[in-house]
């Protein structure tokens, strides 16, 4: 049974190192590529980080029930599309997402047994460092990123686990611990207890 594993954290606090990290040591996860109508940051490429498309495109999509779950985050939509989780389960992998609070919240309604895990970073101060050494946005925009934080961080009690991002290499194996004890759940693991239990016969 396939596992559906959502990662949220206030911009800057890392999730996408954490991410990147992850990925390439787990042939069983595949991640979730989101639309968006922001432009590309960094060493961002389409298609690998985002899809990046059109504001009117992504209303368009939007309102023809693309997506499992969107959002607007500082004056940009982001969404996660329907054929990312059919696809995951089709091949029997485990899908990995990177979405916001507001689309945890509406993903894990239409998806109830999805992993909920949020990042922090393990300080105010240490995620607006973290903002400005990107060197990506305005004054402006981290003001606002931080206030998008404070709002985020409020929202933590709804997840089901917190990883606080303090040294990389620890937050990335509590995130692979977290999906190891995931994937031995009773009700992920049926398919595989059914076979087991038939070579007992009548007598279990």
């Amino acid at each position: 049974m396939s596992a559906v594993f959502i990662i949220s954290a206030p911009s800057g606090s890392g999730k996408s190192t954490l991410v990147r990290e992850l990925l390439p040591n787990d042939p069983q996860l595949v991640f979730s590529i989101s639309y968006t109508t922001r432009a590309p940051r960094g060493q961002e490429r389409p298609g690998v980080s985002y899809r990046y498309i059109s504001r009117e495109e992504f209303i368009a999509r939007k309102d023809r029930g693309e997506f499992l779950e969107w959002a607007e985050v500082v004056g940009n939509f982001y969404g996660t599309h329907e054929s990312v989780w059919i696809e995951a389960r089709e091949a029997g992998k485990d899908l990995l997402l990177d979405i916001d609070v507001q689309g945890a919240q509406q993903l894990k309604e239409k998806i109830p047994d999805a992993v909920t895990i949020f990042v922090l970073a393990p300080s105010r101060e240490i995620l607006e460092q973290r903002l400005r050494a990107r060197s990506e946005d305005s004054e402006q925009v981290i003001a606002r990123r931080l206030l998008a934080a404070a709002e985020e961080i409020r929202n933590y009690h709804r997840y089901d686990y917190v990883v606080v991002n303090d040294q990389v290499t620890e937050a990335v194996e509590t995130l692979r611990a977290i999906l190891r004890a995931e994937r031995v759940r009773r009700q992920r693991m049926e398919d595989r207890i059914r076979p087991i239990l038939a070579t007992f016969g009548e007598s279990l």
